[in-house]
């Protein structure tokens, strides 16, 4: 069964990424950082990228590997 989200679910939901992205600009900004520089320099990355996760949004995560490395696409 699949249930829609309401549109006061959806814009609370955008209001918790914000509060968060606000409050942790600081930290957020330091990890996506940290999370580029290792992809950069070919390192694992799982635990920095765990570390992000506690500070940064799917999209801002997405965002900054896009900036480093492009888009994904697997060969068909």
């Amino acid at each position: 069964m699949l249930i829609r989200s309401i549109e006061e679910e959806k814009e609370a939901q955008i209001r918790t990424v914000e509060n968060v992205q606000k409050a942790y600009a600081k930290e957020g900004k330091q990890a996506i950082h940290d999370l580029q520089q290792a992809a950069i320099k070919n390192e694992n990355m799982f635990a920095v990228l765990m570390e992000a996760t506690k500070y940064c949004s799917l999209g801002q995560l997405t965002a900054a590997m896009f900036e480093v490395g492009g888009q994904y696409r697997r060969n068909m």
